[in-house]
């Protein structure tokens, strides 16, 4: 597992499993961490709540998520969380 800045990956697979895919990991930011805005360019991300709620910047739009939610955000598009499972796939 890696910590940078009060958040934790957690690759649940790796290496060849991923295919021509980034990454699938379970992701939690502590208290008073973020995973600020960014953007994909090339891939599209899936985010899965599992556990709490958070703020989710969608493109800008900001929304509260809570367990159980799915967020999805398209290549060339951009958001931010706090807590979540990440799934990201090549477009």
């Amino acid at each position: 597992m890696e910590e940078k800045q009060n958040v934790l990956v957690q690759e649940l697979l790796a290496g060849e499993c991923l295919g021509s895919n980034r990454l699938f990991a379970r992701v939690t930011i502590l208290p008073g961490g973020e995973l600020g805005f960014h953007e994909h360019h090339g891939e599209t991300e899936t985010y899965y709540i599992n556990s709490g709620e958070g703020e989710y910047d969608d493109n800008g739009t900001k929304q509260i998520v809570h367990a159980g939610h799915t967020v999805f955000r398209d290549d060339g598009s951009g958001h931010g969380i706090r807590k979540f499972i990440a799934l990201i796939i090549k477009a």
